[in-house]
């Protein structure tokens, strides 16, 4: 089965830059936040995680800084960077936790979840 990947570009239309590959992230597992209709998540939005991000994901339901061998995944500590879903990151900036975010390496489907204007003020990588 062919996967249907949408065009890497990110937020601000140029070429989608890498997230992370130490850990690697990606709903591909490609350190990119790429994604494609098989992406439920939305797993778009590159960002840079906090103490306070993962403590609000862990109350949440979702616990991202324990380790699963299982799925090779390390757990994250504050610092990694990380393709978050975008429903998630939108939860948090709701809830004023949202970790700081690269446009750069966000893939444009994430509009389609938070307004871009609200991405561009948590913006790591804005000029």
């Amino acid at each position: 089965m062919e996967l249907d990947i949408s065009p890497a570009l990110n937020v601000l239309g140029e070429p989608l830059q890498s997230c992370s590959h130490d850990p690697l992230t990606g709903f591909f597992r490609d350190g990119c936040c790429n994604t494609s209709d098989q992406d439920y998540g939305s797993h778009t939005v590159c960002v840079e995680v906090t103490q306070a991000f993962l403590e609000f994901s862990r109350f949440r339901g979702n616990d991202l800084s324990t380790p699963v061998p299982d799925f090779n995944f390390p757990g994250l500590k504050p610092g990694d960077r990380w393709c978050l879903c975008a429903q998630r990151w939108l939860e948090a900036q709701q809830h004023d936790m949202a970790p700081k975010v690269f446009l750069a390496s966000t893939h444009q489907r994430a509009i389609e979840i938070i307004p871009l204007d609200i991405l561009k003020k948590h913006a790591i990588d804005l000029m």
